[in-house]
């Protein structure tokens, strides 16, 4: 696995759960599993997506996984909070996990493969305690969707710099685009993969608040410190880049981007 490279800050679990907030409709409107069914969230993070998983799914039985032991205190935290009773909480490495071969109804995970340096590895593994006709959902952003006004270059470098960062980590940051072969090529058949826009202007407010302002740019600034070390930008265009990003959100600015939903069957 390769170093989360939004790091592990309160900052950037507030970030996460305002943008699980924010694209709830958008990527969950259609994930629902049955009563009874048994459930893996592989990589649940701080819970962000975990709480919205449970709830729309209350009678399923939910285990939920992740690397990190810090993280996994904060998921059960979050879910206790929201009123969430029907998730259990486990540490594993997606590589390793401790489970039997078909044990599980359905698998799900949500931006996990982008930090991975073998994802395909990652699908394999999954596929082996997946029961036969089980399935797998896969939701992952694509950096290089995004598009915006207005665009400057020093804004373009600190977006660009992101990617560096990530990819430099061991990262991908346009696996959204990938899903669909990479799926296949694990041996997932009856796969389908739906593209969800996010599209931000003044006469979306939530968006602009939700998406641009507190989930997109606080995830580039995050990176500040290694993309000034690699030399990706210098201090002075970060300042300015950063600015010309929140412009964006501002009376004419306006953001696009793109997640990829992905469904195979085993």
């Amino acid at each position: 696995m390769s170093e989360y490279v939004h790091g592990y800050s309160g900052r950037e679990s507030e970030r996460l759960s305002d943008q699980a907030r924010t694209l709830e409709g958008l990527l969950h409107h259609d994930t629902s599993y049955p009563a009874g069914a048994r459930v893996l969230e592989a990589g649940c993070g701080v819970g962000a997506q975990t709480a919205i998983l449970a709830k729309k799914s209350p009678e399923a039985r939910i285990i939920s996984v992740d690397i990190s032991q810090g993280s996994i205190d904060q998921a059960r935290r979050l879910v206790k909070d929201e009123g969430v009773f029907n998730v259990q909480f486990q540490r594993a490495d997606i590589f390793q996990l401790p489970f039997q071969e078909d044990c599980f109804d359905h698998i799900f995970l949500c931006f996990v493969l982008e930090h991975l340096s073998d994802p395909l590895r990652a699908m394999q593994e999954l596929k082996k305690i997946l029961r036969p006709g089980g399935t797998l959902t896969v939701i992952e952003g694509d950096h290089g969707s995004c598009y915006f006004h207005p665009e400057t270059r020093e804004a373009l470098t600190c977006w660009r710099s992101l990617n560096a960062v990530q990819a430099e980590l061991g990262g991908n940051s346009h696996i959204g685009r990938e899903l669909y072969p990479l799926l296949c090529r694990a041996g997932f058949r009856e796969v389908r993969v739906s593209p969800r826009m996010v599209y931000s202007d003044r006469s979306r407010p939530e968006m602009r608040t939700g998406f641009v302002e507190n989930t997109i740019i606080p995830m580039v600034e995050g990176v500040k410190a290694q993309a000034l070390q690699m030399g990706l930008v210098d201090s002075d265009d970060w300042i300015k880049g950063i600015k010309d990003l929140h412009s964006t959100a501002g009376q004419d600015g306006t953001f696009c981007y793109t997640f990829f939903k992905a469904i195979g069957v085993k």
